[in-house]
């Protein structure tokens, strides 16, 4: 089984493929049982980073009147994959928006992506050819980094603002307009499209999940790999190093460091090969100002560690603080932000002290350790 096709394709086009969702099977109450069981007998899982149960999720936020937010707005900079589905297969995401909003009883279905983005003829052009039981409409979302976390999305939909709203409630509890709201990753949807059109065991045994390969590899773009695959398997997938690599940064922007290879891809799908004539320092306080530029600024972990962590890094660069000052106001971030992104931050700057000892070293005895490989 692969998710993206060589090339756009239509409705008929997506039927020849994948198929046509049998929904009389899956029709009434009844039938809205038969569709979660079906997604937990699959464990299909988030893809957008956090990897909740997606039959949890469903089960949560079903409820009369409820809403299903499809996102697709892709915040972190190393990452692809759903532009990739809206792209190429905008028809698997709608279908699984549909599934989605059945599951839950909704009777409003909202598919977001980032003002201005290159995904929206694609998606038009896709809903013009269907006519589907729950209508959909596509919301331009600001094109900020923090805008595309779930209760953003659900702030932004309710008034306007895309600023995150805290760990509580839950969107499933009180989202869009006071509403139970489920929000997925639209790979997620797209999987759940499969896991009924394939059916669930099918489905398991022929599972691949997308993730965005950058850096120094030979084919950088979205490719498609076993569930749990291995960082040599993955990037054997983009066509393998073009140059020794130190270190890969896996899960995006808020991911972590990494120079063992035998682990998988966990949080944002996304996967950053790092060249080794590069300094790993430098490439994460790029990361670090930019992480701090593009916090909401809302409470005290982002508006003051951020960019407190991001100076930090700046100045480890030439020859100073020392690793001591970090080591003190990394953890206070971790837990106690709006959102998880002071999380991510500081999981980033730990591993990065961790991973590229030699080049803190050199910074320390006032050299410079390699050459700056820009961010990208």
């Amino acid at each position: 089984m692969t998710i993206l096709p060589p090339h756009h394709l239509d409705l008929a086009g997506h039927r020849r493929r994948n198929g046509v969702v049998p929904w009389v099977a899956y029709h009434g109450e009844d039938g809205r049982d038969r569709l979660i069981e079906a997604v937990a007998a699959a464990d299909l899982r988030g893809r957008g980073g956090a990897g909740f149960p997606t039959a949890v999720k469903l089960r949560s936020a079903r409820a009369p009147r409820s809403v299903v937010v499809a996102n697709g707005c892709e915040g972190d900079p190393l990452s692809h994959k759903d532009a990739a589905l809206l792209t190429l297969s905008p028809h698997l995401v709608l279908d699984g928006l549909q599934l989605a909003a059945h599951a839950v009883g909704a009777g409003e279905a909202v598919l977001c992506v980032h003002a201005g983005s290159p995904v929206l003829p694609s998606v038009f052009a896709a809903l013009a050819e269907r006519d589907d039981p729950v209508p959909v409409r596509v919301e331009e979302i600001p094109r900020r980094y923090v805008a595309s976390e779930e209760t953003a999305l659900v702030h932004y939909l309710t008034s306007g603002d895309a600023r995150p709203l805290g760990k509580s409630p839950r969107p499933d509890e009180r989202g869009v307009r006071g509403r139970p709201t489920l929000v997925d990753n639209v790979e997620t949807l797209a999987q759940l499209a499969l896991v009924i059109l394939l059916g669930p065991q099918h489905y398991l045994s022929a599972r691949r999940d997308l993730v965005t390969v950058t850096g120094v590899v030979r084919r950088p773009g979205v490719v498609e790999v076993a569930p749990g695959a291995p960082l040599t398997a993955v990037l054997a997938a983009a066509g393998g190093e073009t140059e020794p690599v130190q270190a890969v940064l896996v899960g995006g922007y808020g991911g972590t460091w990494t120079s063992d290879f035998r682990f998988g891809v966990s949080g944002i799908p996304a996967v950053y090969a790092l060249p080794a004539r590069a300094c790993g320092l430098e490439y994460t306080a790029k990361v670090l100002a930019f992480l701090a530029a593009e916090s909401a600024r809302q409470c005290g972990p982002c508006m003051f560690g951020l960019p407190a962590i991001a100076a930090d890094f700046a100045e480890l660069l030439r020859g100073g603080p020392s690793t001591a000052r970090l080591a003190r106001r990394l953890p206070p971030l971790t837990g106690r932000g709006a959102c998880a992104h002071p999380d991510g931050a500081a999981r980033l700057a730990a591993s990065a002290l961790q991973v590229f000892g030699a080049d803190l070293a050199a910074h320390s005895a006032g050299g410079r350790c390699r050459i700056l490989e820009r961010v990208a």
